[in-house]
């Protein structure tokens, strides 16, 4: 219990908090905060709903991730190394796009408030992909579930900054001076990255660099000059070694990772789709019932989730917790049919948030700890990047559907399905338990970033 709790007072721990908030802070700056400012101002609901194309940017990132990871941006690498400069340089296009937000009339010039939404949402998107590969190469493995509850925690923070905030803020000054202050905000992520460490260029100990020998393979078998032949080298190591080496490394696993990555949160993601229409058309509570049970209320339950997960993983390991995560997951959407069946009580309801967003906290955290163990140190914001893709891309497929299910069917017969769909994560994760042993001889091998002589044995 000792080490558990040291664990949570190393700097990485606190360095993340922030991180997570620089993270949050743009997320709701281009959704639900934007279409509230677009509707306030009279923007028709048409065009609306094609300002929520920016979000693709968020699930489309592994495809630039390999730039990320690769390419070492001039001047800001020598001064800063090459994830704390890559943070650096997304924030300053995260802060650029929201001043730029705060001056736009989006009545007279909807499409440059499009253009202007389109740099931060791009931004905010390659930041996420610099942060988590910074939060996975900073610390070892027994850190990362304490890093991505604190991470979670600062995120979650923001949110309510970005969401509440802002709303509030606009209500006494207007829009201009809302979204200028969250412009001023993103200094609190800037600041950080200028005061945190950066990783050591070799973090894992067995991670030779595995894409510099992809570009000499690239470079012998490609008959080309020697400048584009080592242009097409760098292309291989970026964009096909990340793969190469998932594969490789883990060989007949690895689909069956990727599957289990890609169903994980399926029944969570599917069954958020239809909580407010829920909550609000079948149940009837009020706007301020909802809004205190679910955003006041559900914000903490999640914290204390995302916290009691970090401290789970720490102690008992990530694929136990990540094995309970799953099945609390979908036990939590069986009590949603239980609630659609109940006369309107908001105690009922606390009670079946509280239990969603617990579970939710311990899942998401097991899930972001498991994942990280799996990244090699050459390819790190890539595959990082794939794997986050996966987690949401499915879920929100699968969730455009929710709307058919419950008006043909009714909201108890959705809230069964959903519970349902989360029996192949389920499974997966139990099958991943017991080839514990299997994955951990194929994962890479990792070392802590700094000696810490008072770093506690393993």
């Amino acid at each position: 219990m000792k080490d558990t709790l040291y664990t949570f007072t190393r700097w990485q721990v606190a360095a993340l908090l922030f991180l997570g908030f620089s993270a949050g802070l743009p997320f709701l700056l281009v959704f639900s905060t934007l279409n509230a400012r677009l509707a306030d101002v009279g923007v028709q609901t048409a065009t609306i709903g094609f300002f929520s194309w920016l979000g693709i940017t968020y699930s489309i990132k592994v495809f630039w991730a390999p730039i990320v990871d690769r390419l070492r941006l001039p001047v800001l690498d020598r001064l800063l190394g090459k994830r704390r400069s890559w943070m650096l340089l997304a924030q300053a296009g995260i802060a650029t796009g929201l001043y730029l937000m705060a001056t736009v009339d989006p009545v007279a010039a909807p499409e440059m408030m499009a253009l202007c939404g389109l740099l931060v949402a791009f931004s905010s998107a390659t930041q996420d992909v610099a942060i988590d590969a910074y939060r996975i190469e900073i610390a070892e493995d027994r850190l990362q579930a304490a890093l991505a509850a604190t991470y979670i925690f600062g995120y979650r923070v923001a949110l309510l900054v970005a969401g509440a905030g802002a709303l509030y803020l606009a209500e006494f000054w207007g829009w201009q001076v809302s979204y200028q202050v969250m412009a001023l905000l993103v200094g609190v992520g800037m600041l950080t990255v200028l005061i945190v460490r950066e990783p050591q260029v070799n973090h894992y100990a067995a991670a030779a660099d595995i894409a510099h020998r992809v570009q000499q393979e690239a470079g012998k078998r490609a008959h080309l000059p020697p400048r584009l032949a080592r242009l097409m080298g760098w292309f291989s190591a970026a964009v096909v070694g990340p793969f190469l080496d998932f594969f490789q490394r883990y060989r007949e696993l690895a689909i069956l990772i990727l599957i289990t990555v890609a169903v994980y949160r399926i029944s969570d993601i599917a069954m958020g789709v239809m909580a407010n229409p829920f909550y609000l058309d079948f149940m009837g509570f009020s706007k301020t019932q909802v809004a205190d049970v679910t955003k006041i209320f559900g914000f903490f339950m999640t914290i204390a989730g995302s916290m009691l997960g970090g401290v789970m993983v720490v102690r008992y390991g990530v694929r136990r917790i990540l094995v309970l995560g799953a099945v609390m997951t979908a036990a939590t959407n069986l009590l949603f049919v239980w609630l659609a069946q109940m006369p309107p009580d908001i105690v009922s309801l606390a009670l079946v948030v509280s239990a969603d967003n617990l579970s939710g906290g311990i899942a998401n955290v097991a899930l972001i700890a498991w994942l990280s163990s799996m990244t090699s140190a050459a390819f790190t914001a890539t595959q990082y990047a794939l794997f986050s893709s996966l987690m949401t891309l499915p879920g929100k497929f699968l969730g455009g559907f929710s709307g058919i299910v419950v008006a043909d069917f009714g909201y108890a017969e959705f809230f069964l399905v959903a519970g349902l769909m989360g029996i192949p994560a389920i499974l997966l994760s139990m099958y991943m338990k017991k080839n514990g042993e299997r994955l951990d001889a194929l994962a890479p091998v990792r070392e802590s970033s700094e000696n810490d002589p008072s770093e506690p044995g393993r």
